[in-house]
C-alpha cells in the first residue's frame, strides 16, 4: 500500500545505510561551514581588492566664483590702463630693473655708443645710483686683458707676464687704497723705467711742486683726505689693454680705463655724495732690453692722457678736488659738453680746450 501521509518508502536496506552515514561520515563529503565561518565570508566578500583601495586624499578644486572672475578681469584692465597710459614709465621700470641685476660683460673693443640714462641720485648705501657704472665691475676685474700670443722679442709667456704687470701697473696707480688717501705710489714708480730722464724728472717735480704740466694726476688719482673722504671700498672701473708690437721690437701696450670714485665732503655729518670720474689712456713699450737700456720687469712711457669729471678743473694741487652740491662741474664752462661714461671715442677725438661741462655723474 503506498504511504497516506504524502512520504516515500524507503528499503530497509538503504535506511540501514544512511543510519550508518550519519553517525560515522562520509569520507570526502563537503562540510557546511560554520557560524563564525559563513560571517567572515561575507566580510572578505565586501572588502575592496588592492586595485580598489585609493593611496591618498585628494580635495576636490575650488570652484571660482563670480565675484572671483571680475576681480581678476578688474586686474587684467587696469594693468592694461596703466601701460596705455604710461608706456614709458612701465619700459622704465622693466629696464630699471634688468639694468641694476645685470653686470656688464667685458670691454674687449671700443663700444659704439655711449651708454643710456640712468635715472637715481647717489647715497652713502648706493654710491653709484643712478650712474652707468652701477653695471661695470669693481676694480681691477673692470679692465680687461687680453689673451697673450708671442709678439716682437717677447714669446708668449713673457707677452702674458707684461701683460699682467702692466694692470699691476694701473691698480698700483688709480686704485690702491693708500694712494686714494694721498699716499706716493710707490708701487707703481717702481714698474717705470728709471733711464727715462725726462719721465724722472716729471715724477720727482710733480709731488714736490705740482702744475700743469708736471701733475701726478696724470698718471695717479689721489685725493686730499682733509678735503674728500670716498665713499665705502670699491671702485668701479671700466676698461680694456691692448698691445701690437712697437718701434726695435718692443711690445707696445696700450690702456684705456675709466675710473669712478664715489666721494663725499670731509666735513664731519657730510652725506651728499658725489662722483669723480677719471679716464686715463697710457701707452708703455715693454722694451727689448738688448736694443733700449731698461731694468728688467719696467717699461718705458710713451704718452699719457687723461680727463677728469668733478676733479678741479684748473685746480694743480697734485690732488683730485671734487666739489660738492651746485659747486659741481656740471655748471657753466668754457669746453664742450662731455658724457665722462661716453667710451665710444678717443680722448684725443673728444677733448677740446678749457674746462668742458659734465652732462651727468
Amino acid at each position: 500500500m503506498g504511504d497516506q501521509g504524502g512520504g516515500s518508502a524507503v528499503p530497509d536496506d538503504e535506511w540501514e545505510r544512511f543510519q550508518r552515514e550519519s553517525a560515522h561520515g562520509v569520507p570526502d563529503a563537503p562540510k557546511e561551514p560554520s557560524a563564525r565561518a559563513r560571517i567572515a565570508a561575507r566580510r572578505l566578500r565586501k572588502k575592496p581588492t588592492a586595485s580598489q583601495i585609493w593611496p591618498g586624499y585628494a580635495p576636490a578644486r575650488p570652484r571660482r566664483t563670480k565675484q572671483g572672475w571680475y576681480l581678476v578681469g578688474f586686474l587684467a584692465a587696469l594693468a592694461l590702463l596703466i601701460v596705455a597710459l604710461a608706456p614709458g614709465q612701465v619700459a622704465g621700470w622693466l629696464a630699471g630693473e634688468e639694468q641694476e641685476d645685470t653686470s656688464l660683460a667685458a670691454e674687449s673693443v671700443r663700444p659704439g655708443q655711449p651708454p643710456g640714462p640712468v635715472e637715481g641720485r647717489p647715497t652713502l648705501s648706493e654710491p653709484f645710483k643712478g650712474s652707468p657704472a652701477a653695471r661695470w665691475a669693481d676694480g681691477a676685474a673692470g679692465i680687461t686683458v687680453p689673451d697673450a700670443k708671442a709678439t716682437g722679442w717677447m714669446s708668449t709667456e713673457q707677452v702674458a707676464r707684461s701683460l699682467g704687470r702692466t694692470r699691476d701697473f694701473l691698480v698700483a696707480a688709480s686704485l690702491d687704497p693708500a694712494v686714494l688717501k694721498g699716499a706716493r705710489p710707490a708701487k707703481a714708480i717702481a714698474l717705470i723705467n728709471p733711464h727715462q730722464p725726462d719721465i724722472q724728472d716729471y715724477l720727482s717735480t710733480s709731488f714736490r711742486a705740482p702744475s700743469k704740466t708736471n701733475d701726478p694726476l696724470l698718471l695717479f688719482s689721489r685725493f686730499k683726505t682733509a678735503h674728500t673722504r670716498l665713499v665705502g671700498d670699491v671702485v668701479k672701473t671700466r676698461g680694456r689693454i691692448t698691445y701690437q708690437q712697437g718701434d726695435r721690437g718692443a711690445l707696445r701696450v696700450s690702456t684705456d680705463v675709466t675710473y669712478v670714485y664715489p666721494v663725499v665732503s670731509a666735513a664731519a655729518g657730510s652725506s651728499e655724495v658725489e662722483r669723480t670720474i677719471v679716464r686715463r689712456e697710457v701707452v708703455m713699450d715693454w722694451d727689448d732690453p738688448a736694443k733700449v737700456i731698461t731694468e728688467p720687469g719696467t717699461f718705458s712711457l710713451v704718452s699719457y692722457k687723461i680727463d677728469v669729471t668733478n676733479g678741479g678743473c684748473n685746480t694743480y694741487n697734485g690732488y683730485l678736488t671734487p666739489a660738492f652740491g651746485t659747486g659741481r662741474d656740471t655748471g657753466p664752462g668754457d669746453g664742450p659738453e662731455i658724457d665722462p661714461y661716453d667710451r665710444s671715442t678717443s680722448l684725443e677725438e673728444r677733448m677740446g680746450k678749457g674746462c668742458g661741462v659734465a652732462t651727468r655723474m
